[in-house]
This record gives C-alpha cells, structure tokens and sequence, in this order.
C-alpha cells in the first residue's frame, strides 16, 4: 500500500480552510488519510463551490478499476524521473517567493508567489499581475530558482510590475511584502552538461506549427537546458529542450532530408536562404553535431493506463489512457469523458504521471464519472455532465463556476478560445484555452506531400494573428500570419462544413501564412484572390488611404455577404488610412465581426497591402527579360 503525504505543507500547518479545498477536489469529507473536519463558516471564500457531502463514498481504487477494464497500468520505468514518484516531500509553503519561467513567455524569469500547494503541485503567482496568469508546476520542476538565482547567475529577471528593473531588490522586496523566500534547499538540483551555447544556430520544429522547420538560436542555456528561440519571432514560440529532444537538428538537417527550411522572418531571399551566408552575416557558428543526442522512442503501449494533468482544467488530475503512440509523443484520453477532450501531448511531459501518484504525494485524483458515488453538491451545479463545478474556463482567478459560461467542458466554451490580453501589454494576446477542431481523412499539405491524418482531435489556436514582438529584441516588422496548431497545417476543408467562397477564402489567405515562403504562396494564389474578391483587384494601399468613410464603407458592402458590416464600419468612422491599419485582431474581437466576413475583409486588406509590392515586382521581373532577351 503506498503511503500518503500529507496533502500539502498548509494542511501540515493545520489550515482547515484549505483542507475543505482539497476535499472540494476529492468531492469527499476524508481525503486520502487525513480526518480533520472542515470548517463550518465557509464566508469569506471567494469564487469558491460548496460541496458538502453527507454521505462518504467508498475510496476509489485503482487495482478494481484495472481488474474491471481489463487494462494495465503503464509501468514505472516507461515514465521519465520528472514525471515519477518525487523523492521526498515538497516542503513549499503558500506565500513563499522565488523565481520561476512564465510559461506564456519561456524567455523570462519573473518574481512569483506561491499561491498553493497540493500534493508535489504548485500553483504560481506572477507578482503584481492578475491571477489570471497564474500556472501549475511541480515541485521538483526546473523551471523554477531560489530568490536571487537570475543575479547569481547572470539572468535576467522581470520583477513584479510597477517595480523597476535595476532597482529591484529581494531584500527589499521581501521586508515590504512582509513575506520569506523560499529556502534554496526545497529546490531540486538538476544535471549541468549541455553540448549548446547561447548563439549557436540550428534548425528546429516550430512546436505550434509542427510542419514546419525554421532557423532556430540558442538563446539561452541552464543546466542541462537550452531555449530554443526562432529567428526574428517573438518568444511566444520559444521552448525549452534539452539535447536529446527529437525537435532539433543540426544546419543542413533539411537539405540532407530533402524538407523545406523556414527562413527567418524578414530574410530578404527567404527561397534561396543559404546557411553559410546566414552564418557569416550573422557573426555566429553552428551547433555541432556531436551535441544533439537523439533519444530512443518511448515505451509507452496502446491502453495503457495513467494519471494526467487535466490540459482545460490544471487544478485537476484524471484517471488517463493512452489511445494512440507516435515515436515520441501520446494520446491522452480521459476516462469516463468524452473523445473530443483528447489530448496530443510529447510522452515526457512533466504532466504525465504513473498509477498511483497521486496518492503516494497527497493529491487528489479526479476517478471517472460515474465510477464512484458521489452525493450531489447542495449547491451550485454545474450542467455539464460529468462536471463537479471545480476549476473555471478563466484560470486560476476562479475556483469554481455554476453554469455552463464558466465550466471548461461546456459546449459553448468547447467551440470558442479563451483569450487574455496579454500581461506585457500592447495588442499582445495570449491563448488561455484553445478550440478544438476536427480533422477527418488524408489530406495534403501546402507543399503537395501527402500527409496520413487519423481520426481525431486537433486544436487551433486564435488568434491567427502573430503577437507583436519586443521591439528591442527583434527589430524587424511581422509582414504574414502563423496559425498555430497542433499537428501539422492543414488546408481550410478540414475545419468543418462552412461555403465555398469562406473555405477558398481563409484557405488563400491563411494557407500562405502557414508555408515555408508566405510571399511566394501569397503570390500562387493571387489569381485565386482576384476571382473570389474581383472588387479587389487592382487597388493599391496607395489608392485605399485616400479614401472616405463612405468610400470604405460602400467597399464592405460590395463584398460578398458583408453587407450588413458596412454599416458598421460607418458607425466607427473608418477611413482608408484607418482601414489599412486594422488587424485580424480589431476586426474579429474588437468589432466584433464574424469569422466569415472578417476573412474577406483582412484577405482584402492584404491585397491591396501587396498589390503595389507585386506590381513593382513583376516590372522588374519584365524588365529584367527584355535586358535578357536584348
């Protein structure tokens, strides 16, 4: 029998108020083997979803479900060390600070709190920003440091806002929040060989648009980590790896493997991009091939059973299997839920976790619907089926909801993103929950290579619009869009019955955005664009800026099935120049446009933004023949 921790340093404290959170997540009066009673005055908690039980249910166990499904649990020595059984109790306590990675920005380190602890789970606090940024992490994670890391280390750290950079210090800090560091020894030591330097150049997958391979940097390097930054694009697409991950490759990968190579954005021959240019105008060197260590593929079998981070609802772990394997990464499916909940996830995530975690570190584990008897809520709950009303569509700010507007696996919440503005400021947006999206049948790509999809589940994330970079780190302008997605790109037929004209449409517009050479595709499809929007063709930017209110205005209207956005338009008193300057973002959230017609109106503002590039190239393209042919 494995033994339990205490569910976490507060309940060692004796906080009864946080003991009936725990028993809010187990849905039981006696967690694991802890037999406080939980406080009867429950004013004061806010957002939080009373679940008083009279009646307690028999403890769940995993060897009667395995034996009932028929099923085995994945064995220990499939999972990594991270995702194991930690080797001694997490000592952090609520309120401790530290320094950790945000997650939403994997180049910073920021001041953070902590704001819970359950189990070996810490649930971080970026100081100063809303708890809608709030993020879970172990706590044997390296993506955490002791307060005073980055300064010892050469690191920089972002301090909470309102605080100034240079003048920040901890100490200070410490004694005006009333508040402890935490102690350096709580912090697991983790291994320090890495082949990498900051600098290096190689070529790496672009995590949220796997089917695609850029030139990548070092940007930096802790222990046995290194981050993987993508030339000229913002640090939204950065990750963390360290030499065995199967997402890097040395320069000169793509050609051996006969794969297109992105360039970096703003390269001025981005079709004939030559490595040894780029390094030679770069003043940099390329990774050597004898630090990339390619690791074995998991061992990780169809059916197998385990414990999983919920990805919609990170406050909770489910009773998981594993549906689908690829060399290197897994198909989670929650028990007892729906398919359409299924996630991708690589096979080392940190949020992966065998049978018999939970209890062995005093977390709640979340069993399948309906496999244990629970007593109904007395108050508060949730529609969905399956759904206990813990946890909330908009993170961590809310601990539990009541309808299905704040419940993660509502229907409405399923067919729509959650977005927030992002804490940096600016027009930046983050993606705080994404859509699911289904993909049926084989499909080819933008580079005519026929890619094999299964049955299943794959999530696009919106915006499609790139985030604006820091202007002091990537000096050059973001001229196309990325869609970012799980798995591979995808031409539009795959996103569900929509028209022909809105399909042709977001596929010429969005199709470009996710190729190897944008400005190459974006020019294949011109004849398409003309044909769909012939009010288009034609026009430059030059012309368009001039324009009156009702000039634009009569333009909308002339758009296929934008008629009633005219109006609109007019409304908000945009002119030509106003027009130009919109972006995808403006149009869909802020005026509030369907997806239909805004695909119109952005593909339209596209090409009147690169008609005049493309008429001066086909000039010089003229031009160019006649010399030849003289």
């Amino acid at each position: 029998m494995l033994t339990a921790f205490p569910c976490c340093s507060v309940c060692q404290q004796g906080d009864a108020d946080h003991h009936s959170r725990v028993s809010q997540l187990l849905g039981a009066d006696e967690p694991f083997t802890l037999k406080r009673k939980r406080r009867q005055n429950h004013e004061g908690m806010k957002n939080k979803v009373s679940t008083q039980v009279s009646v307690k249910r028999r403890m769940w166990s995993w060897q009667q479900y395995l034996n009932e499904q028929k099923a085995d649990a994945a064995p220990v020595t499939v999972f990594t060390q991270a995702q194991s059984f930690p080797s001694r109790r997490a000592g952090f306590k609520v309120g401790m600070k530290l320094e950790g990675i945000d997650p939403l920005h994997p180049s910073m380190f920021c001041v953070v709190t902590v704001a819970e602890v359950i189990g070996c789970r810490l649930r971080l606090h970026i100081d100063g920003y809303s708890e809608c940024y709030d993020f879970w992490v172990n706590a044997d994670s390296a993506n955490i440091r002791p307060a005073g890391w980055c300064k010892e280390h050469s690191h920089k750290l972002h301090p909470p806002k309102d605080h100034s950079e240079r003048e920040f210090d901890w100490q200070d800090y410490l004694l005006s929040t009333g508040s402890d560091a935490a102690p350096p020894t709580l912090f697991t030591c983790h291994a320090a060989d890495c082949g990498f330097k900051v600098g290096m150049k190689l070529e790496a997958v672009d995590k949220k648009n796997p089917g695609l391979v850029c030139v990548a940097s070092v940007a930096d390097v802790i222990d046995d980590r290194f981050l993987v930054h993508f030339d000229n694009w913002d640090d939204t697409y950065d990750y963390w790896c360290d030499s065995s991950s199967p997402y890097i490759h040395p320069v000169g990968w793509c050609e051996e493997q006969g794969r297109p190579l992105t360039a970096p954005q703003g390269h001025p021959n981005p079709e004939n991009f030559v490595w040894e240019e780029y390094l030679q105008e770069t003043g940099s060197t390329a990774a050597p091939g004898s630090a990339f260590t390619l690791r074995d593929p998991h061992d990780f079998k169809v059916n197998h059973r385990l414990e999983a981070v919920d990805q919609r609802n990170p406050m909770l772990i489910r009773v998981a299997t594993v549906t689908h394997t690829e060399d290197y990464r897994l198909k989670i499916h929650y028990d007892g839920w729906s398919a359409q909940f299924d996630v991708w996830c690589d096979s080392d995530l940190c949020d992966l976790h065998p049978v018999g975690w939970c209890q062995r570190t005093g977390h709640p584990l979340e069993p399948p619907p309906g496999s244990s008897p629970l007593s109904s809520p007395s108050q508060g709950v949730c529609p969905t089926a399956g759904c206990r009303g813990v946890g909330h569509i908009k993170g961590a700010k809310y601990t539990g909801h009541h309808s299905a507007f704040g419940c993660p696996y509502s229907d409405i919440n399923m067919r729509k993103e959650v977005v927030l503005p992002d804490r940096l400021g600016g027009e930046r947006v983050v993606t705080l929950v994404p859509i699911t999206m289904h993909h049926h049948q084989n499909q080819s790509d933008s580079r005519g290579v026929e890619v094999k999809r299964e049955n299943r589940e794959e999530t696009l994330l919106l915006p499609l619009g790139k985030r604006k970079r820091f202007t002091d780190r990537l000096p050059q302008p973001t001229k196309f869009l990325r869609v970012k997605q799980e798995e591979g790109e995808y031409p539009l037929r795959a996103f569900g019955p929509e028209s022909s004209l809105q399909a042709a449409l977001h596929q010429s517009v969005f199709l470009s955005a996710m190729s190897a050479q944008p400005g190459r595709d974006l020019s294949l499809c011109w004849e398409q664009h003309r044909k769909l929007l012939p009010g288009v063709a034609g026009v430059h930017a030059e012309t368009v800026q001039h324009w009156s209110v009702q000039q634009v205005s009569d333009f909308i209207e002339s758009l296929p099935g934008c008629e009633e956005q005219a109006k609109q338009f007019r409304e908000e008193q945009i002119d030509g120049r106003a027009f130009l300057l919109l972006t995808q973002r403006d149009i869909i959230r802020i005026m509030s446009i369907k997806l239909g017609p805004a695909l119109k109106i952005y593909n339209s503002i596209l090409m009147f933004k690169h008609a005049e590039d493309r008429g001066q190239s086909e000039e010089r393209s003229q031009s160019h023949s006649e010399d030849s042919d003289t």
